[in-house]
């Protein structure tokens, strides 16, 4: 909550700016004119995210695994390549703190159910970024690519299982990822605040050793869905 009251007034403070400054008002001060000339340029990121699990049933089940998102922290480093006045090359790799906590059903004692799953993820997005016509001192664009994540709390090479309170991911997961931002750009900085969403290609729920665990056995997959929200300083 404290990150985030900070990233808060942080945002209110360049809007201030901005409008005291007139830079997004009629006839703006045009900031920065030859920024997106430059071949190579780097940043930081700053933002929050919420992950979630898509799952997949070999049988039809009467009650889902109940996954519960949370507000996570984002912080990482961008570098971005032109390739052409309306696309650049993005690699954003960067921290991510995030927890999903899974109710499991039929189960008598809240031991047994609940489990907590929290991640410390290394991700690694690759991301093609399409940009419209600059309009004052704005810029929206779109962008999408692949990312690989690894998955610092997987508990991948744990023995133990559900049985003893253990939940396993597989440590390394490939996801393709979309969204769109703004470009903002102010007397000496460029801002970008930006959505993206995230979603896992592959499997990455790690079974318990018993064939019949109540837990993993009907589970057919356990993608990562996410949403990415971040505020980027170039």
């Amino acid at each position: 909550m404290k990150k985030a009251i900070v990233l808060i007034v942080l945002l209110f403070s360049i809007t201030g700016q901005a409008q005291s400054t007139n830079i997004f008002g009629k006839d703006p001060i045009i900031n920065l004119e030859t920024w997106d000339k430059n071949r190579l340029f780097y940043g930081f990121f700053l933002g929050f995210n919420s992950y979630d699990f898509k799952i997949d049933y070999k049988s039809v089940v009467p009650k889902d695994v109940l996954v519960e998102s949370t507000f996570g922290f984002n912080v990482g480093l961008v570098a971005d390549l032109r390739l052409h006045e309306y696309f650049n090359l993005r690699f954003e790799p960067g921290l991510y703190y995030t927890q999903r906590n899974l109710t499991f059903p039929n189960f008598i004692t809240e031991l047994d159910a609940y489990r907590e799953v929290k991640s410390t993820y290394l991700h690694f997005p690759l991301l093609l970024k399409y940009s419209a016509l600059r309009t004052g001192n704005i810029r929206p664009y779109l962008q999408g690519g692949f990312s690989r994540t690894l998955n610092l709390g997987s508990n991948s090479k744990s023995k133990d299982d559900n049985l003893q309170q253990r939940f396993r991911m597989v440590p390394w997961t490939t996801n393709y990822e979309i969204g769109f931002g703004l470009d903002l750009y102010f007397e000496y900085f460029k801002f970008s605040p930006s959505i993206r969403g995230v979603f896992g290609m592959k499997d990455e729920l790690i079974r318990d050793a018993d064939p019949n665990s109540p837990w993993t056995s009907n589970i057919e997959s356990m993608k990562t869905r996410a949403i990415l929200i971040n505020f980027t300083f170039h």
